[in-house]
């Protein structure tokens, strides 16, 4: 089992900056991906960014070059850094991995990030 846990949610003003972390603890070894989703009221759920072990990186079309995906193998840590935040970015988001990626075997409790305009 893998437990996640994040972290950095918050209340933000429009084009300012917030960062997510995302610890992960437990059988982690086996984990070939982690990500972020978010969901908002009303909205689908959405993949916001993946990270796989050797580091590659993906995100979606409404948040490249504002958001980056990132991690710290030496201390099982995730992050996403979130610049210009826009109140469309407002959601809970959750930190996820999965053995083979896109699969999603485990979900972190969510944080919610609020931009105001």
């Amino acid at each position: 089992q893998v437990q996640l846990m994040e972290s950095g949610g918050g209340l933000v003003q429009a084009g300012g900056s917030l960062r997510l972390s995302c610890t992960a603890s437990g059988t982690y070894f086996s984990i070939n991906a982690m990500g972020w989703y978010r969901q908002a009221p009303g909205k689908e759920r959405e993949l916001v960014a993946t990270i796989t072990s050797g580091g590659s990186t993906n995100y979606a079309e409404s948040v490249k070059g504002r958001f980056t995906i990132s991690k710290d193998n030496a201390k099982n840590t995730v992050y996403l850094q979130m610049d210009r935040l826009k109140p469309d970015d407002t959601a809970v988001y959750y930190c996820v991995a999965g053995r083979r990626w896109p699969k999603v075997d485990y979900w972190g409790q969510g944080t919610q990030v609020t931009v105001s305009s």
